[in-house]
């Protein structure tokens, strides 16, 4: 395991596994643990030997969102964070991105509070397994600031809009078994089960074709800008006439795939 001052890195079983290190501040974002974060998730994406992330939080929050005192200049950023380092940023759509777009699925772990920018993160995870301590709120409106990180857009398309509205503008929170039946989690489980569920199901990614399931994950990102459902068909389509896999892998992964399927359908 690396270590960082604000982040843990772990790779194990082609699984690199994330944890925000801050438990005294609620895993609050200062620009430490921002820096240490898009470069883990970057250098994991352009490592060969992993094929999925895991991010989590230390115990007991997820994160509480951007450090309000170093981002009000209460309290002043590290001497030693360059200007120059990797830093998340603004894209050209306009969403500030706290995780870099890589070709890997990212995996949320929730095992606390995620609150604000740490919903953001959230969002910007492939999809969420949450601890039944978990809890999502957006309180930006309490702090009258105004959201960037698509909060508005990827709560909107995971809950409803009208459910995402009423999350902004009173700032309440969600339990975890709200988010799930609100459809923002997948699954949520016991706490001292969530990296278990986590790995499992990271485990089965690691499983398949990694080139098939880059191409996915590039597809769902394509289709979730789509402006049409024909739209949506049209790339799903492009993507099947264009995708090109040699028989003879199909053949290779033939047994394994028939055995997994009867397996999980028994």
């Amino acid at each position: 395991m690396a270590q960082d001052s604000t982040l843990l890195v772990e790779v194990d079983e082609r699984i690199a596994t994330l944890t925000l290190n801050r438990p005294s501040s609620r895993n609050a974002l200062n620009r430490e643990l921002m820096g240490a974060l898009w470069t883990a998730v970057s250098d994991a994406g352009a490592n060969d030997e992993v094929d999925v992330i895991i991010l989590t939080g230390a115990d007991p929050a997820f994160c509480a969102g951007i450090d309000l005192k170093e981002a009000s200049g209460e309290k002043p950023p590290p001497d030693e964070i360059s200007t120059a380092s990797a830093m998340p940023s603004r894209d050209t759509n306009g969403l500030f991105r706290f995780l870099p777009v890589i070709d890997k699925p990212i995996i949320g772990a929730i095992n606390g509070a995620a609150i604000t920018g740490g919903l953001e993160i959230a969002l910007q995870c492939t999809f969420l397994v949450a601890s039944e301590q978990a809890r999502f709120a957006d309180t930006h409106a309490r702090i009258g600031i105004m959201p960037g990180g698509g909060i508005t857009v990827l709560m909107a398309q995971s809950m409803g809009l009208r459910r995402a509205i009423e999350l902004s503008l009173t700032g309440n929170f969600l339990s975890a078994d709200e988010a799930l039946r609100y459809g923002l989690v997948n699954h949520v489980v016991p706490h001292a089960e969530l990296m278990g569920r986590a790995r499992s199901l990271a485990a089965d990614i690691v499983s398949n074709d990694q080139a098939g399931v880059a191409r996915l994950a590039k597809h769902y990102r394509q289709i979730a800008a789509a402006g049409s459902l024909d739209e949506a068909h049209l790339l799903e389509g492009f993507m099947a006439e264009t995708w090109s896999i040699g028989s003879s892998l199909v053949a290779e992964r033939r047994q394994s795939v028939t055995e997994r399927g009867r397996s999980q359908s028994r």
